[in-house]
């Protein structure tokens, strides 16, 4: 069988920048291939993925040396409309891929421009739709639609030009998890309903594994260093050494001193032959002791009887109740569309409430102004777009100290020294529009975190980034947690964030208050967990099976020992 595409010693370099992004990349991969490729950012996973839907060279000008085909074809010959018939790309940002002003007119973009006759676009838009689950919502906007529906459209828009190789930028990003779980699962019927050959780039990698596939690609500083099965690979220790992060279950087994292997199938879960390490992992959780819970702290902010409405009929929210306490860190967690951004918008000002009260330090702030309550409360939005308004990235962390009057020496030194825990350091110079959409966010990030603000909202913090990205974030807002006091709410369909940086979980589901308790507590109750679309941890599943018979508990007995070790950690780096 001959490869739909093949890479033969190939590289590519920017035309912007002095090193080449991809070196020499051998890789084929044969029609029908399910392939998940994996890899921090700056890899070059990205750049591979454009060379293959022709975003380079076409959009993206560079240097290429050696060679690749596209269903045996040069790209450089088939341009990037002749491409388009063949590979379809479904983005991570989905709103930057909509044109219609129904879901009918989006999907139909590419057939009214192939001129195709209307009784036969209306044929196939009805079968793309019907494919992908949205055709009762053919006459509604994209913009109105939540973040797996309009998932779901974008899938539409290229499955109704019958290619044969389907490409998913980080379709997980911006789902929660129990959307992200039907996401992966619809890609999985794709694949098996057209044959289709489907490439999938992901960081999250134990959600994207939710289903099987064929091969894992992994992509670090330009080259492929690893091209194997999920179970060799999470056998091996390439996940570490490129700051990718594994499975947690896997994780939990190695901290037991267990040995993965890849004949015991480890990359599911569910049916990973665990019989060879059900003793250790039980020895682990009888050593490791429960984590001490923390005295609670004076109330900073407090939410009571809320209730909101945009059209003064369909409730958003009812009757929140909901306390912070200074010095908190707190997980937000919910569906898309539960209200979870709607609470952070009432609190910050930008929507009034329909009933109810909100309270700072106990004063009720109904008559603060938006730019009073920016003083103490900052918000980073989900849509770094919707923030962003320099053109220029070190312009942009350093607005809301300019504008505030900090001495312009100050600004550059506080401005530096965020960029640097945010990994944007290099790009300071670097116009936005040329960062990707997970560097955006960092950089939104930047811009609230220079100012210190008492509390700090985070609509979804960590999307679209890498592990080690994850993690600097992370262990910065801690430190800013734990050495400055400042109370940081996190608005997350990520679970492991919840679990690893938070002591506690608020729960909206359908716009009321489902749960307020412990993230282990959450992520164990089938109950809470399926009404609210979060995902169990895979940790309960492996205690499970194991027959430990306190599943929650050895939930919390791994987050306290991560935890101590990351503290370890840092206290070696001082």
């Amino acid at each position: 069988m001959e490869p739909i595409i093949e890479f033969q010693n190939f590289s590519f370099k920017y035309r912007s920048q002095k090193e080449p992004t991809l070196k020499d990349i051998n890789l084929a991969i044969y029609p029908g291939e399910k392939v998940l490729i994996v890899g921090p950012s700056g890899s070059g996973k990205s750049t591979l993925a454009h060379c293959i839907n022709g975003l380079v060279p076409f959009s993206y000008a560079g240097d290429i040396t050696g060679t690749y085909r596209i269903k045996g074809e040069d790209p450089a010959k088939l341009g990037i409309f002749g491409l388009s018939k063949s590979v379809g790309t479904v983005l991570q940002d989905t709103d930057g891929q909509f044109i219609g002003l129904t879901v009918a007119e989006d999907i139909a973009f590419a057939l009214e421009n192939d001129r195709v006759e209307y009784h036969e676009m209306r044929g196939r838009v009805d079968k793309a739709a019907d494919a992908v689950d949205v055709k009762d919502l053919l006459d509604h906007a994209p913009g109105a639609l939540s973040g797996g529906q309009k998932q779901r459209v974008s899938m539409a828009g290229v499955l109704v030009c019958d290619v044969e190789i389907l490409l998913f930028d980080e379709p997980l990003a911006n789902l929660d998890p129990a959307t992200g779980k039907r996401t992966i699962a619809l890609i999985d019927e794709l694949q098996k309903a057209k044959g289709a050959t489907i490439l999938i780039i992901e960081h999250r990698l134990e959600d994207a594994l939710y289903r099987d596939v064929d091969r894992i690609i992994v992509v670090g500083e330009g080259k492929i260093v690893a091209d194997t099965t999920p179970d060799e690979l999470l056998a091996a220790n390439v996940l570490a050494e490129e700051g990718i992060r594994e499975p947690l279950y896997i994780t939990a087994l190695k901290h037991a001193g267990c040995e993965i292997r890849p004949e015991t199938h480890p990359a599911h879960v569910e049916t990973m032959e665990l019989s060879g390490y059900k003793e250790a992992l039980c020895r682990w959780n009888e050593k490791v002791a429960l984590p001490e819970k923390k005295p609670g702290d004076d109330v900073i902010l407090s939410v009571e009887n809320l209730a909101f409405s945009y059209d003064g009929r369909t409730p958003i929210l009812t009757d929140i109740h909901m306390q912070v306490q200074k010095g908190e860190m707190l997980a937000i967690v919910g569906k898309n569309g539960a209200g979870k951004s709607t609470l952070s918008n009432l609190i910050c000002g930008f929507l009034k409430p329909g009933q109810g009260r909100i309270l700072f330090g106990g004063e009720d702030i109904a008559d603060w102004s938006i730019k009073e309550r920016g003083e103490k409360i900052g918000l980073v939005m989900q849509n770094p777009n919707q923030m962003i308004s320099k053109p220029m990235i070190y312009g942009e962390v350093a607005l809301g100290l300019a504008v505030r009057g900090v001495p312009e020496e100050e600004i550059k030194e506080r401005v530096y020294a965020t960029l640097k825990i945010c990994g944007l350091y290099q790009f300071r110079n670097w116009p936005v529009s040329a960062l990707s959409f997970g560097q955006k966010k960092r950089v939104t990030i930047a811009s609230i975190l220079v100012l210190h603000p008492q509390v700090l909202i985070l609509d979804e913090p960590t999307a679209g980034q890498d592990y080690r990205h994850y993690t600097e974030i992370m262990e910065f807002l801690k430190k800013l947690n734990e050495e400055y006091g400042i109370t940081i709410i996190m608005i997350t369909h990520d679970m492991h964030l919840m679990l690893e940086y938070t002591n506690r979980a608020v729960v909206i589901a359908d716009g009321r208050l489902l749960a307020d308790t412990a993230p282990a507590a959450v992520l164990t109750d089938d109950a809470v967990a399926d009404r609210a679309y979060l995902k169990k941890t895979s940790l309960y599943d492996l205690a499970v099976r194991c027959g430990i018979a306190e599943p929650t508990q050895f939930v919390e007995r791994f987050i306290g020992y991560e935890r101590q070790m990351r503290a370890a950690e840092r206290e070696e780096e001082a």
